[in-house]
């Protein structure tokens, strides 16, 4: 008896260490459900301090997550307790209007950004045009708002969450910059991309500088999970894509990442799926595409908004 209870606890330690991180999606498409955009909390397993990844949906996505017992709380709290701070990846709506039009309700927080993207949330958000500045910055700051300029590739800590993370620069069509985070806690990483293209249709290295940066984390199994778009089925002609990817482009990158770690090592890798758009049935044959044709055996996982992942 005293050495089962000994192997249980052997195993639940086990179980609880390998997991890292708790996902909450709080938005999951990439347009047109304007209650369900790009928007994910990552925590420190078991922990209520949450970075906010992108931010295209709050309001709804939290009332989602306590619909399905994610969160034994209220709203309020959520928004204002239990975020911390909020990465934006780039500067288009179905990223950041949750947090613009939610920000009176808010509590102060900082707000990460590449340079690129800090402007545009400074100059056309919070610009007292488009919407009062929230921000500390500028005419009429209200000084809610701390955002963070972080320079590509550069190591910052996120207070109150035990995070610290890496910013890194994406091309998201020739004239407009997206940005990837590398969230470290501990010895253990999470990636999560906003919107990206296949750097062959991008004619840019952007994509190859970031699987060189994270390929040690994945030869040494401390990535956790990927999180990246893939917009558009791929029927899409490449011409119309917008700086977005397919399920063919995804295994194209991941080829080349493959080249770095080698093909047994993206073997069981979590990658999330996010950002589908949601015309038609777009979602579903996306999930189909790619479950038929995974020629690296990642394990995919497409989020539900409002429940719980954990890696």
């Amino acid at each position: 008896m005293k050495r089962l209870v000994i192997f249980c606890f052997i195993a639940i330690s086990f179980f609880a260490k390998s997991q890292s991180f708790d996902v909450v999606p709080l938005g999951i498409y990439g347009g047109e459900k304007e209650d369900n955009l790009s928007s994910y909390l990552v925590s420190v397993a078991g922990k209520n301090n949450f970075l906010c990844l992108d931010a295209g949906t709050i309001n709804s996505g939290i009332q989602k997550a306590i619909e399905n017992k994610t969160f034994a709380t209220d709203e309020a709290t959520v928004l204002k307790d239990y975020i911390k701070a909020y990465f934006v990846s780039h500067g288009h709506l179905d990223h950041v209007s949750g947090l613009v039009i939610n920000s009176p309700a808010d509590s102060k927080k900082n707000i990460y950004a590449i340079p690129f993207v800090k402007n545009i949330l400074l100059q056309k958000y919070f610009s007292n045009d488009v919407w009062a500045n929230f921000s500390d910055e500028g005419a009429n700051a209200i000084g809610k708002y701390h955002i963070n300029a972080i320079e590509p590739q550069k190591n910052f800590n996120i207070p109150e969450t035990d995070f610290e993370a890496q910013l890194f620069e994406l091309s998201h069509t020739k004239t407009h910059l997206s940005s990837a985070i590398l969230i470290q806690h501990q010895s253990d990483y999470l990636l999560y991309l906003g919107d990206i293209g296949a750097d062959r249709v991008e004619q840019s290295n952007k994509l190859e500088n970031l699987w060189k940066n994270i390929s040690p984390l994945i030869k040494n199994k401390s990535l956790k999970a990927i999180l990246i778009e893939v917009s558009f089925p791929n029927a899409q002609k490449e011409n119309l894509l917008f700086g977005h990817l397919t399920p063919k482009l995804l295994n194209e990158e991941l080829s080349k990442l493959a080249n770095f770690v080698g093909k047994e090592n993206l073997k069981g890798l979590n990658i999330v799926i996010t950002h589908r758009k949601p015309t038609g049935k777009n979602p579903e044959i996306i999930a189909e595409e790619l479950r038929n044709d995974n020629p690296f055996q990642v394990n995919l996982v497409f989020p539900e908004q409002g429940k719980k992942l954990s890696f």
